[in-house]
């Protein structure tokens, strides 16, 4: 951490560089935009992950092995594009590897995330109690998708929210970034039509539209917390474009891909579940849309 942090504010932890931006980067560009502080704690370099294109190919853990280096750059470009300061990575920069998907031998390197242990849970701590933030962002049981870094850095969160509160710091407001499958729903189908009558904004060549439940989201009456991005989304997108090892960005900016070419939609809102904390200002929809209301 920096020699004189600045305290408060929001702090999200992922797992990989690219999820702060695909998940939350709308979210936090807003707040930047409103001279909230905002801290993004990355847990692995995302060694594992797969090389959009030619160009870099030859990064990927099967092969150069230089992957992980060369995504600190785009996140670094990443966070900056979203006004979010430099990356913060759990227990420094290599600490904990990208464990790779479910059944895959990435797991077993000895510095894989998922073996991280009571180490990462006293690293996240030692953040929050110097941060002391206001908010905390981190991913539901599931992590999202099902990824195994992803329900570790649920893991490790949930379990330094509730250190850091024995320790000196409770912090005031955490949260789930999860999807609403409603407005998820919305935007899939409107982008369905376009495609199928070949409308403008169709999909690119080679990618595809994802099938029923592909995409995680969760249900729409799950959701506390829905923060309207549209003002963001400039900033949003130019993230996303930056981890161009991981992500393509369509044409429209409405829509953008994995190595897998499934499209999915560029929502003009992020969702959230709060999980500890008292609900502040709450909307005639019944939801909070404002991350720091109630907080005094």
């Amino acid at each position: 951490m920096a020699q004189n942090p600045v305290t408060g504010g929001l702090l999200l932890v992922h797992a990989h560089p690219d999820d702060e931006s695909i998940t939350t980067g709308g979210t936090i560009a807003h707040y930047r935009r409103l001279g909230v502080p905002v801290t993004v704690v990355t847990c692995t370099l995302g060694e594992e992950g797969e090389v959009i294109g030619e160009e870099w190919a030859q990064l990927t853990a099967d092969r150069a092995d230089q992957l992980g280096g060369y995504r600190v750059l785009e996140l670094t470009r990443a966070l900056a594009a979203l006004s979010a300061g430099p990356p913060c990575f759990l227990g420094g920069a290599g600490r904990w590897r990208d464990s790779g998907m479910a059944g895959t031998s990435a797991a077993e390197h000895p510095r894989a995330f998922v073996h991280s242990g009571a180490e990462a849970v006293d690293a996240l701590t030692q953040v929050l109690l110097e941060l002391r933030p206001d908010v905390v962002i981190g991913y539901d049981p599931r992590g999202g998708y099902g990824h195994p870094d992803h329900i570790r850095a649920h893991q490790i969160t949930t379990a330094a929210v509730h250190s850091a509160a024995e320790q000196g710091w409770d912090t005031p407001k955490f949260y789930w970034t999860v999807t609403d499958d409603d407005m998820l729903r919305l935007h899939t189908e409107a982008l369905a039509r376009r495609t199928v009558d070949g409308l403008p904004g169709a999909l690119p060549p080679g990618w595809r539209l994802p099938s029923l439940g592909e995409l995680a989201s969760v249900p729409s009456h799950t959701v506390t917390a829905t923060i309207e991005v549209s003002d963001s989304l400039a900033a949003k997108r130019a993230a996303l474009r930056a981890h161009a090892t991981q992500v393509m960005v369509a044409p429209t900016g409405r829509e953008f891909a994995l190595s897998n070419y499934v499209a999915q939609p560029v929502l003009p809102e992020e969702h959230y579940v709060l999980v500890r904390g008292q609900r502040g200002v709450i909307g005639s929809d019944g939801r909070e849309h404002d991350l720091f209301t109630g907080i005094a």
